[in-house]
């Protein structure tokens, strides 16, 4: 079995422009167009009253606006503008420095630089809008221009945290490195819940670690038009091509009575480690025959030499799920092996060969039943438990992911923390967490 791991360092990358792509633009109305609905802008803060920067995403100017006091959110269509501001969390409660405006997803936020932390301070969700702006269209978001009387920096959005962390592996999971680096995908979480987030691409080094960043992934669904932030997603490395399987959280919907989560798979020969880039999907289809499912996510991907594994989280209800296991000898022929339907906040499916045998890692969340809370479950391939991970358990739902590497095993998870304050509620976190083998001298 694998060694016990701790906890040697957490690291949190904030950062409101992805920092390959941040642009300097003077006062005016400038060209800024976006692969996807994931864009920021930032502007110094002056002695003018008001500040504003906006973006023009069609017929629509968004503008975040500081009045020396509030900050609130307007929107302007022709000469009609209707304002949407925070009664609780609008007022700063020190002097801002800078002010940023956030399109994630269908989301809009802005936000002040205080002390030197970002915090929320007005939101709104395109959705609500009585003429409805479609952030997903790809003919706007080429289109999008930002604007403001002061100088200002954009580009795409980058992250408020880091979560869902998986190592990019080959086909035969083993890891993919960049040199001595490790490669992960991550889900950059955004300024609110799952449909704010997006897919991004890092590099770890396993002696240092230090993150740095390298790609953005983003998708397009084979039944719905646009372009989407999906994420939970497994990047895998099959010849000279990539395999990138993904879970449709882009929009999913907290109050919708419809939501559901399904899995997708992107076929690709583009550099999925660097820039930004649009993937088509497929469907990725997972059973769940003999137990009630809303949604499936999580895909983890590995080819044993005889035929395909995946694992996976299926839901019973928003939000009861648990680890199951499929495999076949092609992805859209993929049956059921097993699943541990007793487990009802269990995720994080990671398949991981110890030795001769494949095994499942997963994680139990802290609302599960006695027994099977806050630890990392070990299972066979009939998903029949056969031992535990003995490693620190942050906040959340850390998922376990592993390598072995020089100086031992290394895990990266991550956990709960948010960021930006409580206006914009579950969904800012977290750190990466990383631990290593106890009992190991490093450099």
């Amino acid at each position: 079995m694998l060694p016990p791991l701790e906890i040697v360092r957490r690291l949190r990358p904030i950062s409101l422009i992805s920092p390959r792509s941040v642009h300097a633009f003077g006062a005016g109305s400038h060209p800024l167009p976006m692969p996807a609905p994931y864009a920021a802008a930032v502007l110094d803060l002056g002695r003018e009253r008001p500040a504003s920067i906006a973006f023009r995403l069609g017929e629509h100017a968004l503008a975040a606006v500081w009045d020396g006091q509030r900050v609130a959110i307007t929107v302007t269509l022709g000469k009609v503008t209707s304002t949407h501001r925070s009664r609780r969390h609008g007022a700063c409660v020190q002097a801002p420095t800078r002010l940023a405006l956030n399109l994630t997803g269908t989301h809009l936020t802005a936000l002040t630089e205080e002390a030197g932390a970002w915090v929320a301070r007005a939101r709104l969700d395109l959705h609500d809008l009585a003429d409805l702006v479609d952030a997903h269209d790809e003919g706007l978001l080429a289109g999008l221009r930002v604007e403001s009387a002061g100088a200002f920096t954009a580009g795409r959005f980058g992250q408020l945290g880091l979560r869902d962390v998986r190592l990019v592996t080959t086909r035969d999971g083993q890891p993919v490195r960049d040199g001595s680096r490790l490669l992960l995908s991550a889900t950059s979480a955004g300024p609110g819940f799952f449909d704010t987030a997006h897919t991004s691409v890092w590099t770890l080094d396993p002696d240092s670690l230090e993150l740095e960043h390298g790609s953005d992934l983003y998708f397009r669904r084979p039944d719905k038009r646009g372009v989407y932030g999906d994420h939970a997603t497994h990047v895998v490395r099959d010849g000279d091509g990539w395999l990138v399987a993904t879970s449709t959280w882009g929009d999913f919907g907290e109050r919708d009575p419809k939501r559901s989560v399904r899995a997708t798979i992107a076929r690709t020969s583009v550099d999925v480690l660097t820039g930004a880039h649009v993937l088509d999907t497929t469907e990725l289809p997972l059973p769940t025959d003999g137990f009630t499912s809303v949604g499936v996510w999580d895909p983890h991907l590995v080819h044993t030499g005889k035929e395909w594994l995946v694992g996976y989280a299926s839901a019973r209800k928003f939000f009861r799920f648990h680890p199951a296991l499929a495999g076949g000898p092609s992805l859209d022929r993929l049956t059921l092996r097993g699943a541990a339907t007793d487990r009802r906040a269990t995720e994080g499916s990671t398949l991981l060969r110890i030795g001769d045998d494949w095994r499942v890692l997963a994680s139990d969340g802290r609302d599960g039943r006695r027994g099977h809370r806050a630890g990392y479950p070990v299972f066979d391939l009939a998903m029949q438990q056969v031992g535990a991970l003995a490693a620190a358990y942050p906040t959340n739902l850390p998922w376990p992911t592993l390598a072995e590497t020089d100086q031992g095993w290394l895990m990266i998870t991550f956990n709960g923390r948010p960021a930006t304050g409580p206006l914009v509620g579950y969904g800012t976190h977290g750190d990466v967490v990383v631990q290593r083998e106890v009992g190991r001298v490093y450099p």
